[in-house]
């Protein structure tokens, strides 16, 4: 009936039997005695104040020299008090109520990725990688594309994704890594949150592609990837409101038609660095190729390419069918493409 064992019932009767009275001693833990006191704690917290909160060690010296120097005959119990222990009475009711100390919010430092601009020395696979958002209509997110430029050959793959989140952005991203012709071998972004994270540094670091971002005040260290969203993809796309439902519709076109296009047919400005007569540097751009053209000019160009990926089979891309021929087909399906947005936004 009581729930206690033969023994507890045989200590109550007894006490009963003395007593006449059936009453459970609480249980009390067994403690120390404390060796110092409030006032000793608060007097801890006035030097502590008085000081700027040095380190244990040079507090331990500061409370042995108020008794022993000055003979302040407060101080004789903490003028022996250990450094470690001062660091216990720190953290103490009676310490906080007497010293509260206020610290600013310091920026959490992330380790992922080194701050640093990617140095290819000519090798191709060191690409450039940023967002552009599609705007917001009342309240809805649109369509955010994911722009990836190589360094070298300005060889460019587009997609284009739902949200910037890891559930959506992961697998367009690794979509985009297949399409590059070469392995990469360089991942370079800002310090966005879509790229710098675990999840996006996991990937990475599985296909043993090294991840740097930009430094601070250091405006041209993705300059590449920020030029190509303005040249191709707002003057393609342009700066309205495409819903993110889209997605996947761009995404189709992007890699059915607007890549190919880009890489086969498209010529770009190739910077040349000139050094003027007072060691001023400047880039010209005398020459202008696909990202094809220069990449097939590259030394050693077997060696970068992915084992599946031939240089026959490159060129018979390209010489598929003529830059006109493409430029068309291509801004064909980009009409389509705009339609059928216009068509489910009257529906």
């Amino acid at each position: 009936m009581t729930g206690l064992s033969r023994a507890q019932v045989t200590r109550l009767l007894r006490r009963y039997a003395e007593d006449r009275e059936v009453k459970e001693k609480r249980y009390r833990r067994n403690r120390f005695a404390s060796r110092y006191t409030r006032a000793d704690i608060e007097l801890l917290a006035e030097v502590d104040e008085a000081h700027d909160n040095l380190s244990g060690p040079a507090t331990q010296k500061l409370l042995y020299r108020a008794m022993h120097e000055f003979g302040d005959q407060r101080y004789e119990r903490l003028a022996s008090i250990s450094a470690a222990h001062i660091y216990n009475l720190r953290k103490t009711s009676t310490y906080r109520q007497k010293r509260v100390r206020y610290e600013k919010t310091k920026a959490t430092q992330v380790s992922i990725g080194e701050r640093r601009a990617p140095r290819p020395e000519g090798k191709p696979g060191y690409i450039r990688v940023d967002t552009v958002h599609q705007g917001d209509l009342e309240g809805a997110k649109g369509v955010y594309h994911i722009n990836a430029v190589d360094e070298v050959t300005q060889w460019q793959v587009v997609g284009a994704t739902t949200q910037i989140s890891e559930t959506f952005l992961l697998p367009v991203l690794g979509s985009m890594l297949e399409q590059f012709p070469f392995e990469i071998r360089g991942f370079h972004s800002d310090n966005g949150s879509e790229f710098i994270n675990h999840t996006v540094a996991r990937l990475l670091e599985k296909l043993r592609i090294e991840q740097t971002r930009s430094r601070p005040r250091r405006s041209n260290d993705n300059g590449l990837a920020e030029a190509k969203n303005g040249a191709v993809i707002r003057k393609h796309m342009g700066y309205g409101h495409i819903a993110s439902a889209h997605a996947e519709t761009i995404n189709a076109f992007y890699s059915d038609y607007f890549n190919p296009y880009l890489n086969f047919h498209r010529p770009c400005g190739q910077a040349e660095i000139v050094e003027g007569e007072k060691g001023k540097r400047r880039r010209v751009y005398r020459w202008y190729a696909t990202p094809w053209e220069v990449l097939r000019q590259l030394p050693g160009i077997a060696g970068y390419l992915k084992p599946d990926i031939t240089i026959d089979a490159l060129n018979a891309v390209a010489r598929a069918e003529t830059d006109h021929a493409a430029a068309r087909r291509m801004q064909e399906a980009k009409r389509k493409l705009f339609s059928s947005f216009h068509q489910k936004r009257t529906a």
